[in-house]
């Protein structure tokens, strides 16, 4: 839940501008929120109009009172004055830093070009922090295996139930053969699977719906799990879930990631360097480099928006580099 009442009326505003026109995700919405609070209560401090006597306490400031007057004085200085002081007080990284400016930025439109309340746009000419091109850490073909044997394996497997182990093993199984994002799959409803066609529809980022094929592998896990998934006694608002908590109800996002930080310890693999995110980096990897998939396709089951997002996967590895190197006509010269 949005604490609310801590915030000015024009920031709820926006937030409802978000949800409801834009149709922004409740995470986006949250994003918000706490970006714009924490820029507000820094404004509050760098223009002297709080008590607090350090940058340390920036985050207990009040921003309730918060007037559209003191908005309409915010200048671009002020801006990267607030990214200045996240970078050198938090050591943000240029991907959060990037996230703040682009809330920054949609608030300021909003409030200026949208509802025209206040005269000037202070972030029309913020740019973005620039980011250094990184590649995505992925499991190994070998690693995938090894961490779908353990999983599966009653022996190894983390809980000591061999039903958590059956629902673990489907979970991480449609993690690395359809490379969804940890919120679309603990939203996954038995509705959503049609089994006729091999097929589920997921929410994505934004909202936007998409179909996402069911190969065997993943047909096969999801049947098994169905055979022992609870039906008595579960919440009624997750009696649609199509995976189940202990507790009989929906899983959250935070048990998935616990269980598969376990499962990555259970078969040797560093929990430290890896998390869900990185099985889905894994699936397009491993569908880009063996599946010879192409990238509108890659793209497709990923459900990027952009291209460029999903370029990210056409990287080559060291083994690649080296063969095309042995494959030059001249080696054996």
């Amino acid at each position: 839940m949005i604490p609310r009442e801590n915030n000015p009326e024009f920031l709820n505003d926006f937030l409802d501008y978000s949800s409801t026109i834009l149709n922004k995700s409740t995470n986006t919405v949250k994003e918000y929120n706490y970006d714009i609070a924490h820029f507000l209560k820094f404004i509050k401090y760098h223009y002297k109009m709080a008590t607090v006597d350090s940058e340390e306490f920036i985050k207990e400031i009040d921003i309730s009172d918060m007037t559209l007057d003191t908005i309409s004085q915010i200048t671009l200085q002020d801006i990267h004055a607030f990214l200045g002081y996240l970078k050198n007080g938090y050591s943000s990284k240029p991907a959060t830093l990037a996230r703040k400016t682009a809330s920054i930025r949609m608030f300021f439109k909003y409030l200026c070009n949208k509802m025209k309340r206040i005269p000037n746009n202070p972030a029309q000419d913020l740019e973005s922090p620039k980011l250094g091109k990184r590649l995505p850490k992925y499991l190994t073909l070998d690693e995938s295996r090894k961490l779908l044997n353990t999983v599966k394996d009653p022996v190894l497997n983390t809980h000591g139930n061999h039903n958590n182990s059956i629902r673990d093993s489907a979970m991480i199984t449609l993690f690395l053969n359809c490379g969804m994002r940890l919120s679309e799959l603990t939203s996954i409803n038995l509705s959503d699977i049609d089994f006729e066609n091999n097929k589920l529809t997921v929410i994505g980022k934004g909202n936007k719906e998409r179909t996402v094929y069911l190969n065997k592998a993943c047909i096969n896990a999801i049947n098994e799990y169905l055979k022992i998934r609870p039906h008595d006694g579960v919440q009624f608002s997750s009696r649609n879930a199509l995976f189940l908590s202990e507790q009989r109800k929906r899983i959250s996002n935070r048990t998935v990631q616990y269980i598969v930080k376990q499962e990555f310890r259970a078969a040797g693999i560093d929990p430290n360097k890896y998390s869900v995110h990185k099985l889905r980096h894994t699936a397009a990897t491993l569908m880009y480099k063996y599946g010879q998939v192409d990238i509108r396709a890659l793209q497709e089951v990923l459900g990027h928006e952009s291209i460029a997002t999903t370029q990210i996967y056409t990287h080559v590895d060291d083994e690649q580099v080296r063969n095309a190197i042995e494959s030059n006509p001249l080696a054996n010269e």
